[in-house]
């Protein structure tokens, strides 16, 4: 079995040259990281097909651990994030975020853990409201107004007793 190993990764938005990866390889660098262990993409975070991204993680084995500058490098929301932790999660990968705001993030930690459990729950409730704006949005108007009166009645009798 070989040793465990970081796999790091690096991400600007566009293509053109107008951004530079420079500040993510030197906090990388700093984080003791060799250049050439970087893989990298120059393409939008809502994009699917990052094959920078795609290769670090198919290069990554149990033990082994990604290094990311900030949260945001990786996923494109936080549903996408969580996916893409759990999924490390149960390769036994761990995650290691080396800056953002108050962000700090191992996941190879309990704390780490217990943080990224906390981002899960938050993209679950996002979830769930979107579900919710959905559902409502498919109702008829008068469904709709219907609704809200006599829930809204129902919670005043029960909060005036």
């Amino acid at each position: 079995m070989s040793a465990p190993k970081s796999c790091e990764y690096a991400r600007v938005s566009k293509a053109d040259g107008s951004q530079s990866l420079d500040l993510q390889h030197d906090a990388l660098r700093v984080a003791g990281v060799l250049q050439d262990q970087i893989y990298e993409d120059r393409a939008s975070g809502s994009r699917d097909d990052r094959p920078g991204l795609e290769a670090c993680l198919r290069a990554l084995r149990a033990g082994d651990v990604l290094v990311v500058w900030k949260l945001d490098r990786l996923g494109r929301t936080l549903t996408h994030l969580v996916n893409t932790v759990r999924d490390l999660s149960d390769r036994d990968v761990g995650l290691r975020v080396l800056t953002g705001k108050g962000t700090q993030i191992d996941t190879t930690t309990s704390s780490g853990r217990m943080i990224f459990g906390i981002f899960a729950t938050l993209a679950e409730f996002e979830r769930d409201l979107i579900r919710e704006r959905t559902m409502a949005g498919r109702r008829r108007p008068d469904q709709w107004v219907q609704g809200a009166i006599c829930e809204g009645a129902g919670r005043m009798e029960a909060s005036s007793q």
